[in-house]
């Protein structure tokens, strides 16, 4: 079994902070990244030089803040 494992990261898009991490197959998953990674998905899933992937998602307490005040959605980054 040569096959590479390589941890699929969490993180919130607005604060960016980890949130998590899973390990993955890379071969399988990067044929599978590449397949969907079209229009919006491209925002969410970035993958760096090294080929590791970063699922950009949102963490509980930025999205209570969205809940809160609905107009931060227009912005493309409102935390500092």
């Amino acid at each position: 079994m040569g096959d590479s494992f390589m941890p699929l990261r969490y993180k919130c898009r607005h604060c960016e902070t980890e949130l998590g991490q899973i390990p993955f197959d890379t071969a399988e998953t990067m044929k599978k990244l590449q397949l969907t990674e079209v229009g919006e998905v491209d925002d969410y899933i970035v993958l760096d030089a090294k080929g590791d992937a970063t699922v950009n998602c949102i963490c509980e307490q930025c999205e209570d803040s969205l809940r809160q005040f609905p107009h931060y959605y227009s912005l493309k980054k409102w935390l500092q």
